[in-house]
């Protein structure tokens, strides 16, 4: 239970961080807010896993902040953490796969739901 609480309380700092970025880069033609936090997420995943492979993995710390707090900030970073391992594994079939079916299939997801919404709406 520890656990769930330790990613729903990293999780809510994550959400507002990145609802604060969004306030404060504003909206534009080009979506740099999110543009930008996807950047930094990968960026604050790579330190984190960096920091907890030299350090020896923590688990409340992982999960507060990679799951958590990084996962509430962007999803993207933990995707990026998945694609980085595979390519350094030298799956590099599987990482190309990974990174295009993901950006791929999620945006016909979205525009999957889109349409069915709209035709019932």
């Amino acid at each position: 239970m520890w656990s769930f609480v330790l990613v729903a309380a990293g999780g809510a700092l994550g959400a507002c961080a990145r609802y604060g970025v969004g306030r404060l880069v504003g909206a534009g033609v080009w979506p740099s807010a999110t543009f930008l936090v996807n950047l930094a997420g990968g960026l604050f995943m790579g330190l984190l896993a960096g920091w907890l492979a030299a350090r020896g993995a923590n688990e409340g710390v992982r999960l507060f902040l990679g799951v958590g707090v990084l996962g509430g900030f962007t999803t993207f970073s933990a995707f990026s953490l998945e694609l980085w391992l595979l390519v350094e594994k030298g799956a590099f079939g599987m990482a190309a796969g990974y990174a295009l079916g993901s950006v791929v299939l999620a945006a016909l997801g979205l525009g999957l739901g889109l349409f069915v919404m709209r035709s019932l709406v």
